[in-house]
């Protein structure tokens, strides 16, 4: 009889502490993905980041590759989200303020396409929301120059290396041109 009750007892305290999740993703890019998914991965409600490629015309692309900004891929980041805890439109106001929206294919010194600002939506309701997001920070006037931010339809999104995976957190010191603006 014992054997029967623990498994239950135990079933019932797992249950009551991880109540049920809604995932959810966002594919985003805005320049080197290293500094992007370290503000990403730090926000209540993200549950996991990846960075990889996406965008591009190039199966299976690496790093050495799209570097060259000859793969059409850009440098982005998967971010999984409880949407219970944060919605995919407060994802997007993050991403506009980790980065200049305003940078037409740059981020600092990061110079070409694979470093562009970029929304890959998933879904209509993405789309949607990606625009209206967008067309509130360039009407907020926050910044001198238009917003250039591609909203573009998610094509398949590529993991990139291991090495690059948490750069950041491996390598406090690295290099890193991303912060929250106000």
């Amino acid at each position: 009889m014992l054997k029967l009750i623990i498994p239950i007892f135990l079933t019932l305290v797992s249950a009551k502490e991880s109540p049920m999740v809604q995932k959810e993703s966002a594919i985003v890019a805005g320049g080197c993905f290293w500094g992007v998914e370290e503000i990403f991965r730090k926000l209540p409600g993200v549950i996991e980041s990846t960075v990889g490629y996406t965008g591009g015309s190039i199966e299976n692309p690496t790093y050495e590759l799209v570097k060259t900004g000859a793969t059409g891929h850009a440098e982005a980041i998967e971010v999984v989200f409880d949407a219970k805890k944060i919605s995919y439109e407060q994802i997007l106001h993050y991403f506009f303020r980790l980065h200049d929206p305003t940078q037409l294919n740059r981020q600092e010194n990061d110079i070409g396409t694979q470093y562009r600002s970029a929304i890959f939506y998933l879904n209509d309701n993405q789309k949607a929301i990606a625009e209206k997001v967008k067309k509130e920070g360039d009407e907020s006037k926050k910044w001198k120059k238009p917003v250039v931010t591609q909203i573009v339809k998610a094509t398949k999104f590529y993991k990139a290396e291991d090495y690059h995976q948490d750069y950041l957190k491996k390598n406090p010191a690295g290099y890193n041109c991303h912060y929250l603006r106000d």
